[in-house]
């Protein structure tokens, strides 16, 4: 017969709770905010680039609402909505060979804000150098629109992989944003959540064998089953996990997944193909209850590897609810956390060691920050612009 706990427990309900309270320090990304301030000392991929026209756009990105355009000679803009003039949106405006000119009264501004035209004003506008439409610099990188929302004394130089660098005969780099690796599969796709709660998720490899196989079936392939041994390291730029696989056939795979700051996720490819990583993503936060991911891929002509998956020869966009329910995935396990999760309900364990250690890098970044330092993972100096990455499938 079993001997009843006893303790401090007992006896207890959901009713005894304490106010569930999360950590904004963490998570939260507006202007003014820790993090926020620790997110604005990077470029982050706002578009890919083919998107980017001369029509208007409305864009969000660490909970700023701005406009994206491509002047007529192909340079890039983002500047804030309400014109400087009246404050109408410049949603409306005419994109022309200069810049984007307001609906309004036909201010006109180049892609760094200057005001150009007051047509209005006798001359065009006499003193019209001393206007300026708020802006952020922009530029076209691997097929992605980056911007930097940061102080523009800090702005760093755009860092550059040596994987995506020396591209072979043929080889190109596919950019997209369709959510691939969260449940999206559709252009343009946001998640529902607080983009910790992907970011943290990459360096937690011991769920792969719950969610993704035990509980949902095989969604990788079934040696993704199989628990690893492994630890975590902090490394220069980020977090990094070794994982061992002892498969059946009596080979092992070492398995070296990365995190980098600020939001760059590193993982292998899911159906275990050998060598060294040839794709990324960016965890992109969006505002503080959802985010985006832009993923690259070096890639070839004629390239059919798996990317992404179907259930019942669905997409996972197309799936009802009790299909999420019997084959549920990153998406329905970190959006199911809610917009922000409630870190005062958790009770972290042993395998959850990655987890903590990406948030307290943040956390000590973030502090760098506020001391007026520059946070890892910053360049100023070309010498040091190209970053290598580790990750990568290797049979032993």
């Amino acid at each position: 017969m079993d001997t009843p706990r006893t303790g401090p427990i007992d006896n207890v309900t959901a009713y005894s709770m304490p106010p569930s309270t999360y950590n904004a320090a963490l998570t939260e990304v507006g202007r003014g905010t820790p993090g926020g301030e620790f997110l604005r000392r990077y470029w982050h991929p706002i578009a890919i680039s083919t998107d980017v026209t001369d029509t208007p756009q409305n864009v969000r990105i660490l909970g700023e609402d701005l406009i994206m355009f491509r002047d007529k000679t192909g340079r890039p803009g983002l500047v804030y909505p309400r014109c400087a003039h009246r404050g109408t949106t410049l949603f409306y405006g005419k994109v022309e060979e200069r810049g984007i000119r307001c609906c309004y009264h036909g201010w006109l501004f180049d892609v760094e804000g200057h005001c150009l035209e007051q047509p209005c004003e006798p001359e065009m506008g006499k003193h019209r150098d001393r206007v300026r439409q708020p802006w952020y610099p922009v530029a076209d990188h691997y097929g992605l629109l980056f911007a930097f929302l940061g102080p523009a004394e800090k702005k760093p130089l755009l860092p550059r992989f040596a994987q995506f660098e020396n591209l072979g005969p043929n080889e190109v780099i596919a950019a997209e944003d369709s959510g691939l690796g969260t449940g999206g599969n559709g252009p343009h796709f946001i998640a529902p959540c607080n983009w910790l709660q992907h970011w943290e998720n990459v360096m937690d490899p011991y769920h792969v064998a719950i969610l993704h196989s035990a509980f949902s079936g095989t969604q990788f392939v079934p040696e993704m089953a199989i628990l690893p041994t492994g630890d975590w390291e902090y490394v220069e730029r980020g977090v990094r996990f070794t994982g061992l696989r002892k498969l059946p056939d009596g080979r092992s795979i070492r398995r070296v997944t990365e995190v980098m700051l600020p939001t760059l996720r590193v993982v292998p490819d899911v159906h275990l193909k050998a060598g060294d990583i040839d794709h990324i993503g960016f965890t992109v936060p969006v505002d503080d209850t959802h985010y985006r991911l832009f993923n690259l891929q070096r890639t070839y002509p004629g390239d059919n590897r798996p990317r992404g998956s179907t259930y019942n020869g669905k997409r996972w966009s197309e799936l009802t609810d009790a299909e999420h329910q019997l084959m549920p995935g990153d998406y329905e396990a970190q959006t199911g956390q809610g917009p922000i999760t409630f870190h005062s309900e958790e009770h972290l364990t042993s395998t959850d060691k990655g987890v903590g250690m990406c948030r307290r890098l943040i956390a000590q970044q973030i502090k760098v920050v506020q001391d007026g330092g520059d946070p890892i993972g910053v360049c100023f100096d070309p010498a040091e612009q190209i970053v290598s990455l580790e990750a990568g499938n290797y049979y032993e």
